[in-house]
């Protein structure tokens, strides 16, 4: 498995993200320019020019129409894939972390850094079908949660949202009146910030990735905790398989902390779990820095890793992938 070098940012990767096809892969960088990449090959397609600071977060429409950033200038920029127009641009008064589209590409959720005074929130937007028509309200804004609020993404049939972050607790909010529906215990939760939330394909379940060293995977309904997964470093990145049963964790030390360890070249690998068994079953190598971002494709063929040192590798799977067995 020779994984492709995707070399276009000059900074570290933050997110990484495949339209429902698989066949383009976005990401985003600390170099305000978000990238649009041939999932196949790695050729680059295009950038999206505009922003102002460092991108955090960005999503794909279901057509593959529009893309919707969210950047530490202030504001969540609406994008047309193809030409890389910008369509519209939301502002806030503090750094946008996390976008996420609602199934139907009706609605985006948007949550915003504390910052100057002003507290973290999670904004839901309309999105217009014309963009022409767009306007910057926000149908519903909740603040509650202290620190950052790392990921939020939409919960089943866009009834619920789902938040995580600084204060190391799992949060699901009702999308219609903005009331807290459930939170996770301190007993099961994790014990230091959450980094990272990704969704299984059909939105049943979802993992969480933590800075305590470990993943869980939670009911996206009920909120039960149902597997977790112990991993050396802290998590930056979680992703799980659309195909097969695995887990892949990314992380590392904190780049600040990195120099202090030693350096064999590409020690920081992306770590796959069996999801049912909660055991290592291999890992990728290769990153000359911690992973921020991982991602699959959706046909769960490969996946793509993203991290510290600015460089996206592209691993497509060998045949023998298939037949792991434990």
């Amino acid at each position: 498995m020779r994984p492709i070098l995707m070399k276009g940012h000059e900074r570290p990767l933050t997110f990484l993200k495949y339209n429902r096809e698989g066949d383009l892969l976005f990401s985003c960088a600390k170099d305000h320019n978000p990238t649009v990449w041939f999932a196949d090959n790695g050729e680059r397609l295009g950038t999206y020019r505009g922003h102002n600071g460092a991108v955090w977060c960005c999503d794909v429409s279901r057509d593959s129409m529009q893309l919707i950033t969210a950047s530490a200038d202030q504001s969540v920029k609406l994008w047309n894939v193809q030409t890389g127009a910008q369509l519209y641009t939301f502002s806030f008064n503090s750094p946008a972390r996390s976008v996420d589209f609602s199934v139907g590409d009706k609605l985006a959720v948007i949550t915003t850094d504390p910052f100057m005074g002003v507290t973290s929130a999670i904004n839901v937007k309309r999105i217009a079908d014309d963009p022409s028509q767009q306007s910057g309200e926000s149908v519903l804004t909740i603040t509650g949660p202290a620190g950052r609020i790392n990921r939020a993404v939409w919960g089943p049939l866009n009834r619920t949202i789902i938040s995580a972050g600084e204060d190391c607790v799992v949060r699901i909010w009702d999308s219609e009146t903005g009331k807290l529906l459930k939170e996770s215990e301190p007993e099961v939760g994790h014990k230091k910030p959450i980094s990272s939330l990704t969704k299984s394909a059909d939105g049943s379940h979802f993992l969480t990735g933590s800075l305590d060293k470990s993943a869980k995977l939670w009911d996206s309904r009920t909120l039960t905790l149902i597997k977790n997964y112990t991993t050396e470093r802290p998590v930056n990145a979680v992703t799980m398989s659309p195909l097969l049963d695995h887990v892949v964790l990314g992380g590392g030390q904190d780049a600040s902390s990195v120099t202090t360890t030693d350096h064999r070249a590409g020690k920081f690998e992306a770590k796959f779990y069996d999801k049912i068994l909660q055991e290592e079953i291999g890992g990728v190598k290769g990153h000359f820095g911690p992973i921020n971002a991982l991602a699959f494709n959706p046909d769960g063929k490969s996946f793509s890793s993203g991290g510290e040192d600015g460089y996206v590798r592209l691993h497509h799977f060998d045949p023998d992938y298939f037949n792991i067995k434990i």
